[in-house]
């Protein structure tokens, strides 16, 4: 009956994961103050337990960036023979400005995750961010400045690289990597379209990257898996599969007619509610 608990959970976290990866909410922050309420339990030692959600919140990610391939195919298929020579070599531009806008965040994340990780996940930075980036969206959608970069073409490798420091800043636990991201490059003065679908692209090699290393140095140091465990860790997977697909096709249809600043107002109201959350009630943030 308990690992039938978990394999719910599994589910609810695999929805969560889905859902906040894409939309602009943060999914890290998310889950771990999802974790903080209804924490997978796969274990009687809470260090195997904490160990195990590390993992989980990691690999979950593949199931959410396999919706974005799955998705996209043919637009990041540069040797689709459906494609002329000029839309493939334009294919090609756009991964080269997604692997640029892609090294900042993987250099600090190489040098610094540990320490982001062990320092910055606290409930009162996660609250600070959502609330800050909650802020500016309400901030930068009050502009009602026209975009100048409404197609992939017009976005310069200047632009992307830009993008990618704000890619950056999304190693906080509670920024959102998709939300910074989409702030950047509306900043920078992309359409809301041009700005999601580039942070939907720029999640491959950022996740891949991220998630590969904690997996092979997870795998290095002597880490592995129970039969249970690898269930919840598929179950997890495929719900985030499934709920990122959704999601995806939600938020594009949704910026056609709206701008962010539901996004930012929600961003707020969970920020507020965190802070009185841990404030009045004394709980202590279980390490990450």
């Amino acid at each position: 009956m308990e690992i039938i608990l978990e394999y719910l959970k599994s589910v609810l976290f695999g929805i969560v994961q889905g859902i906040t990866e894409w939309l602009p909410i943060s999914s890290t922050g998310h889950l771990i103050l999802l974790n903080q309420f209804t924490p997978l339990t796969v274990a009687a030692d809470p260090a195997r337990n904490q160990e195990f959600f590390d993992m989980f919140k990691v690999l979950i990610q593949f199931g959410s960036i396999l919706a974005v391939v799955v998705l996209y195919f043919h637009k990041l298929n540069p040797f689709s023979p459906k494609k002329t020579e000029r839309e493939k070599k334009n294919t090609f531009s756009l991964w080269g400005k997604v692997l640029v806008a892609s090294v900042p965040a993987g250099i600090i994340g190489i040098l610094f995750n540990d320490v982001i990780d062990s320092v910055l996940s606290t409930p009162y930075v996660i609250a600070a961010t959502l609330i800050l980036y909650g802020v500016l969206f309400l901030i930068l959608e009050s502009r009602n400045k026209q975009p100048k970069v409404k197609k992939f073409s017009e976005l310069t490798y200047q632009m992307a690289l830009l993008i990618g420091v704000c890619q950056m800043l999304a190693l906080i636990p509670g920024t959102s990597r998709s939300g910074a991201t989409i702030l950047g490059a509306v900043f920078l003065g992309c359409s809301r379209f041009v700005a999601a679908e580039f942070s939907f692209f720029l999640a491959i090699p950022a996740m891949l990257g991220a998630s590969g290393v904690k997996i092979l140095i997870f795998l290095v140091e002597g880490g592995g898996f129970s039969g249970p465990e690898l269930g919840i860790l598929l179950v997890g997977m495929v719900i985030s599969f499934i709920v990122s697909m959704l999601a995806i096709r939600f938020l594009m249809g949704f910026i056609k007619k709206h701008d962010f600043k539901a996004f930012g107002w929600y961003r707020i109201v969970l920020g507020i509610v965190v802070v009185l959350y841990f404030a009045l009630s004394g709980a202590q943030m279980m390490p990450v």
